[in-house]
C-alpha cells in the first residue's frame, strides 16, 4: 500500500497496526478505520452483491453506508464511524458480508 498520510509538523501519538485483507495498516489514536485505510492508499471497502461493483468512503459521517466492512468477523460495520484499534482484523465486505 502506498502512503498518503501528512507527517510534517504533526504529533499523532504512538502508531499501531491492524490488518486489512491480510495486509498490515498503520493507524494512530483517534483515527477511524476509514481514515487509516485512506492514508494507506486503500480506497475500496466493499463490493456490491448484484453487480460486483467496488465501493468506498463516500459521506465520511455514517449516513450513506458505502464504507461497510467486516471488522473482527462482524459484517456491515461502518469504517468511517469505527475507531481503529491495535490488532483488529478488517476485511473487504462482499455482498451481505461473506469475505472472499
Amino acid at each position: 500500500m502506498t502512503g498518503f498520510r501528512i507527517t510534517d509538523g504533526i504529533d499523532r501519538g504512538t502508531a499501531f497496526q491492524f490488518t486489512c485483507d491480510g495486509e498490515s495498516v498503520t493507524a494512530y489514536p483517534g483515527e477511524s478505520i476509514a481514515a487509516a485505510l485512506m492514508a494507506a492508499g486503500k480506497r475500496q471497502t466493499r463490493v456490491t452483491a448484484r453487480r460486483q461493483m467496488p465501493r468506498g468512503l463516500y459521506c465520511g459521517m455514517g449516513v450513506c453506508w458505502e464504507c461497510i466492512m467486516i471488522v473482527n468477523g462482524k459484517p456491515a460495520v461502518r469504517a468511517c464511524m469505527t475507531p481503529a484499534e491495535p490488532g483488529m482484523k478488517v476485511e473487504t465486505q462482499h455482498g451481505v458480508g461473506d469475505p472472499a
